[in-house]
């Protein structure tokens, strides 16, 4: 797959880097390109991320770190069988815990919520960090939802993770699964307060917290300009105005009106 040449591998992450240092100078090097654009495309378009994810694997598919880029690539595109297994890979080959969460979330994408609170319980989940034991929750917190049991979700997500004032990177995130929770369960009060304490913690638009306060005070986003809109109208215009219909007049459809 095409790579522009302004990308040179050396954006990779030191530790990958790392890594990569078994391979030959120029495998490292191409491999190093390839997950440079997986980091790059994986968010505006996980397609094309994960082609070039095939691509470091077909590479290099002893090396953990590719294995999990792999991993990661197939996540985005909900191939959640292929992501499990490359998840399972890069932690046998690192050892480490880190992918536990996502992985138990792979279980809930196949189906399987079961799994995932089962991974939930296990010792694993205390030796994750404090940012993986709260997605570990988040992901437990899913998996009661796809049961249906929207009480155990909230009591879940109850925590003093919760309940702190201080900001984390997964603060708005723990706060707004409580909040959608608590929505799903009918309590829209305390699911409107727990939005607004989302939005206050998320300072890079991480979730439409916003979105979900307007939903609920009833606010409707139009868009002041709606150009396909514009176009149908002007071309419905320009017959009437030469059948002679309206003198070039187009009835006003409030467009311009105050929508709140």
């Amino acid at each position: 797959m095409p790579i522009p040449p302004e990308v040179t591998g050396e954006e990779i992450d030191p530790d990958v880097r790392q890594e990569l240092m078994s391979l030959p100078k120029g495998l490292a090097e191409e491999v190093s390109r390839n997950l440079v654009m997986v980091a790059q495309l994986i968010d505006e378009d996980p397609e094309k991320a994960y082609g070039y994810s095939r691509v470091a694997l077909r590479l290099a598919s002893r090396v953990a770190a590719v294995r999990e880029a792999a991993g990661f690539a197939a996540y985005a595109t909900q191939k959640y069988s292929e992501a499990l297994a490359e998840f399972r890979a890069a932690r046998r080959m690192s050892g480490g815990v880190e992918l536990w969460p996502v992985m138990a979330d792979c279980e809930r994408g196949l189906g399987r919520p079961e799994r995932a609170l089962a991974m939930a319980g296990e010792p694993e989940v205390q030796k994750l960090d404090k940012a993986g034991q709260v997605e570990m929750r988040l992901v437990a917190a899913g998996a009661r939802r796809d049961l249906g049991q929207l009480d155990a979700a909230i009591v879940t997500l109850q925590s003093p993770e919760l309940a702190s004032g201080a900001v984390h990177p997964w603060t708005a995130r723990l706060r707004y699964a409580y909040a959608d929770a608590l929505l799903a369960a009918g309590r829209e009060q305390e699911a409107r307060e727990w939005f607004g304490k989302a939005l206050e913690a998320d300072k890079d638009g991480a979730t439409d917290a916003s979105d979900r306060l307007a939903e609920l005070d009833g606010v409707e986003f139009v868009d002041a300009f709606d150009e396909s809109e514009d176009s149908e109208n002007s071309e419905d215009s320009e017959d009437e105005d030469f059948a002679g219909g309206t003198d070039g007049v187009v009835e006003d459809d409030d467009r311009d009106g105050d929508k709140g």
